[in-house]
């Protein structure tokens, strides 16, 4: 086997591994390389040959107990010689005793599966065109305007980890649209828009119930003006799927929600969009 060199990436190698993922078909946004990098510079690498970029993974570490895996990608052109296996291998020490999650395609299951991860839920994207809503929405406040703290804490409810610093960056990065829904001055929802390669992303859509999700995404796609959007949702979210397909979104694809061991109660009923499968 020719010689694979596996390092981590500088922060602004991150737009090798989400250009391959858009060549891939994930459709990625933007601004999403900028924002990845304040959780955990050390957690992008990339395998080389001949200085040439051959493979890519991330296994980001949010706390002392939980990594996210993503952006597991080979050159299409060296697939089946061992090197994602390689990659793989080092994203996985660097994540160390640490409960592992990914988002990995259905039929890779069975390969996550002899790596220790068991299946959690599917996660199901959702996508086609929808028109700007006509009338505005009462109780909706720019997301900014929350303080960080109140975001961080509805977030704890719904991610394993706590993740301020990319919050911050995903609430604020250019391009990005935020709306937060207020009930008797207490946050009963939040979501974030941002441009992909193809159309816009929801992401994440967070919210006490159904009710104040509408009311969020509504105004989000307000932001936008309407057109094409993609919306990933969690399967056992009976009134998400409910939501999207009401929407008359359609299925794009699954994807398989994996982890390693056990993480802490979600309230995945309050899961209306995940943020992103790269990074949860």
């Amino acid at each position: 086997m020719e010689s694979l060199r596996i390092r981590p990436m500088r922060p602004d190698e991150i737009s090798i591994a989400v250009d391959w993922a858009a060549a891939e078909g994930w459709n990625p946004g933007f601004a999403d390389d900028a924002c990845f990098a304040t959780v955990d510079p050390q957690g992008f690498f990339i395998g080389e040959l001949d200085g040439a970029p051959a493979a890519t993974v991330s296994c980001v570490n949010y706390s002392d107990h939980f990594s996210f895996l993503g952006f597991y990608i080979v050159r299409a052109d060296l697939r089946g010689r061992g090197y994602g296996l390689r990659i793989w291998n080092a994203a996985i020490a660097h994540a160390g005793p640490r409960v592992i999650g990914l988002d990995g395609v259905v039929a890779q299951q069975q390969n996550y599966r002899r790596s220790g991860f068991e299946l959690a839920y599917a996660n199901v994207r959702y996508g086609g065109t929808v028109a700007a809503p006509s009338v505005r929405q009462q109780g909706i406040v720019a997301l900014a305007e929350i303080p960080l703290a109140a975001v961080e804490a509805y977030d704890a409810t719904v991610f394993p980890a706590p993740r301020p610093g990319f919050l911050r960056a995903w609430i604020g990065s250019p391009g990005h649209s935020g709306r937060a829904l207020l009930r008797d001055g207490a946050l009963a929802g939040w979501g974030v828009i941002r441009p992909c390669r193809q159309g816009h992303k929801i992401g994440p859509l967070v919210a006490d119930d159904r009710a104040a999700a509408e009311v969020v995404l509504s105004a989000l796609l307000a932001d936008v003006g309407g057109g094409e959007i993609f919306l990933d949702v969690p399967a056992i979210n009976r009134d998400a799927v409910a939501l999207a397909q009401d929407l008359g979104l359609t299925p794009v694809f699954e994807t398989a929600r994996m982890y390693t061991g056990t993480i802490p109660p979600l309230r995945l009923e309050r899961v209306f969009g995940v943020t992103t499968f790269e990074l949860g």
